[in-house]
């Protein structure tokens, strides 16, 4: 099983690709909306960040109010790793399990999709890393005209991540998406040539198939070993 990492950084257009495999038939892990359901009210991570930021980021139904856990996090890093340690162990056995499903189902190549790859240290799991790359100038641009926001909210944002031309130093593949859509479409089905490519014989060993046929293989040996015995 080939395992993807794809990453980015806000306004980088990362969701845009995410959204193109899965086009094309490319199941994907979204640690997004993952860290959505590991934070509806009553699960183990709500019930950490409610104690740790306390009732004011909550809702009249009890809810995160999300929007305004970002404007605290973004604007103070320590609180930002607070949350984010407190989240990480909710976040990473949710996503093991959705790509076990996704495993036992049979698919051969998946795309986690995590704005915090690097900083989670999730990219060993994961080849090849897929960086979506956006010069600061468009990335900023695009982000307050997205959120309709202050530049210097924006600002905030953007710096509250870790660079971008240091994520991409980190890839195995950049699509540079300062350009078009149709530019962006040109590199993507070129990235998907690649990623849909013939699995490796240690790829294949880790599919659903591979352990198929390793298990089909060692029942062959064992059956033949005792009908020998018996000889």
């Amino acid at each position: 099983m080939r395992i993807v990492g794809l990453t980015g950084g806000i306004a980088s257009g990362k969701s845009t690709v995410s959204n193109l495999f899965k086009a094309n038939g490319i199941p994907v892990v979204d640690a997004d909306l993952v860290a959505r359901e590991v934070l509806k009210k009553g699960t183990g991570g709500w019930k950490k960040v409610a104690g740790a930021f306390g009732e004011d980021i909550l809702l009249p139904n009890g809810e995160v109010d999300r929007p305004k856990l970002g404007l605290i996090v973004f604007s103070d890093p320590t609180k930002r790793q607070l949350l984010n340690r407190l989240l990480a162990p909710y976040i990473s056995s949710a996503i093991f399990l959705e790509v076990m499903k996704l495993w036992l189902k049979g698919y051969k190549v998946i795309v986690l999709d995590i704005p915090l790859l690097f900083e989670a240290k999730m990219d060993r799991w994961t080849k090849p890393i897929i960086v979506v790359w956006v010069d600061r100038e468009t990335q900023l641009r695009r982000l307050k005209a997205r959120d309709k926001a202050e530049e210097d909210e924006s600002n905030n944002k953007i710096n509250a991540q870790m660079p971008l031309d240091l994520k991409r130093d980190k890839a195995d593949i950049v699509i540079n998406n300062s350009g078009t859509l149709d530019d962006l479409n040109q590199q993507f089905h070129k990235v998907l040539l690649l990623v849909t490519r013939p699995l490796t014989w240690r790829e294949f060993m880790l599919s659903r198939k591979g352990v198929s046929s390793v298990l089909t293989l060692v029942g062959s040996i064992l059956l033949v070993h005792r009908l020998l015995s018996t000889l």
